[in-house]
């Protein structure tokens, strides 16, 4: 449905297209986003007809990262059971927001980074904060020249975002530079630190995606999962999940301290904006 807040389409033999429909709101992620686009990472997954994902945005931009006015005020206990292995959710101060955040942004997330089925960022305009979540997820990273990334999370007072896998996809060196300093890359210097695998202008970006995700439905089924499986157990074993799971944890430090220091509560990025000083 056009009002559906992840569209499901079926542009080719063996691809579904999994779009981002809050375009007026620059696809910022509420709840009720992430947990659709989970339902229809799902659907795809048990669906035997697609063989290749594509995951793109409606609108100016692919992601504008986290909608903190609706995380802010939305509450998902009611209207969702927890899905990962955690728990917590009804649990008094930060045993419930740590155990939100763990579920939402981080268990979420690896499991649509470990699907059973090749998955292509589609990337155009800003792809911000829990923007890059979503397109690191994703096995490969297709950008529009016109295609802007950013973390500037730190400048928010914490780390970065919860997927923190800033050493893997930019390097340790760019990392510590655009988190430090807050500063965007372009697709091209993302094609150059191996985050983004193709560039192309933004009018042949759906194209040239739809048709790198048909090729690759065309290969063996079994052959691509498998392959898929040993890169993604490969990176594991040089240290990506332990890394990913301590820096969740600093991540939530840092929540912890921005509480401590300007009272707020339930602000998941900390952003000062949005904190009431102490008095």
């Amino acid at each position: 449905m056009d009002d559906a807040l992840i569209r499901f389409e079926r542009p080719a033999e063996g691809v579904a297209r999994l779009v981002l429909n809050r375009g007026p709101a620059r696809n910022a992620q509420s709840v009720d986003l992430l947990y659709a686009l989970d339902d229809a990472f799902h659907d795809a997954l048990r669906d035997d007809n697609v063989r290749a994902i594509i995951l793109s945005g409606d609108g100016p931009d692919f992601s504008a990262g986290h909608d903190l006015r609706k995380l802010l005020t939305d509450e998902p206990v009611a209207r969702f059971e927890a899905r990962g292995g955690g728990a917590g959710y009804g649990q008094p101060g930060g045993h419930a927001y740590m155990a939100r955040e763990r579920e939402m942004f981080f268990d979420l997330t690896r499991r649509w980074r470990n699907l059973a089925k090749p998955t292509i960022a589609q990337v155009h305009g800003n792809c911000i904060a829990a923007g890059l979540i979503l397109a690191w997820a994703c096995d490969l990273i297709v950008a529009a020249d016109n295609a802007v990334f950013s973390d500037p999370t730190v400048a928010m007072g914490v780390c970065g975002v919860e997927w923190f896998a800033h050493p893997w996809e930019l390097g340790s060196r760019k990392a510590k530079e655009l988190l430090f300093t807050g500063s965007s890359w372009t697709a091209a210097e993302a094609k150059s630190f191996g985050m983004v695998n193709q560039v192309v202008p933004p009018e042949e970006l759906a194209d040239f995606t739809l048709s790198m995700a048909s090729r690759i439905a065309a290969q063996p089924v079994l052959a691509v999962k498998l392959a898929k499986e040993a890169i993604n157990g490969a990176v594991d074993l040089q240290g990506q999940r332990a890394a990913l799971d301590m820096a969740f944890s600093v991540h939530q430090l840092c929540h912890y301290h921005n509480r401590e220091q300007f009272g707020f509560e339930g602000n998941p990025a900390g952003m000062p904006g949005l904190m009431q000083k102490k008095p």
